[in-house]
């Protein structure tokens, strides 16, 4: 019979370990209660010195099932991507879509004229141009190091 030290530590480790992957895998947002939880829309972000860029990923919805609202420090986005009814009278199918309501809150990095957003919807994908207010164009100032301080 062979004798093993026992290290209690390792075992922790490889719970981390698995805690840590259950974290990671099951708690996305595509897997999270799969069946009842809907994908958000993908983001992204691009700053300019005049504006900010928005651009959401929505393939499969309508316009009209979409609710934008923007304050001058948030981007609420709501809407529904609607399951379409077939009748399968032989088979049985299966889908990776995901189906239902979802909403999205995207919080601003600067402050925007949210009465002059423009927002152009074509193939699955929004573009929203945030105008940045004229305080925050103008948020940049050069120091001058040649005058002394004190």
């Amino acid at each position: 019979m062979k004798l093993v030290r026992w290290n209690p530590w390792q075992e922790m480790n490889a719970m981390q370990h698995q805690l840590n992957r259950l974290f990671d895998d099951a708690l996305t947002p595509s897997n999270l209660f799969e069946g009842s939880f809907t994908k958000v829309p993908a983001v992204e972000l691009a700053e300019t010195q005049e504006a900010i860029n928005l651009k959401l990923e929505l393939p499969g919805i309508d316009k009209k099932d979409l609710d934008i609202k923007v304050t001058e420090n948030a981007v609420y986005i709501s809407g529904e991507r609607k399951q379409e009814t077939t009748t399968n009278e032989n088979g049985v199918t299966k889908t990776e879509f995901h189906y239902g309501n979802f909403q999205r809150v995207i919080p601003l990095s600067t402050r925007i004229q949210n009465t002059e957003v423009k927002a152009e919807y074509k193939d699955g994908i929004l573009n929203l141009t945030l105008p940045k207010t004229s305080e925050e164009k103008n948020k940049v100032v050069k120091v001058n190091l040649d005058e002394q301080i004190g």
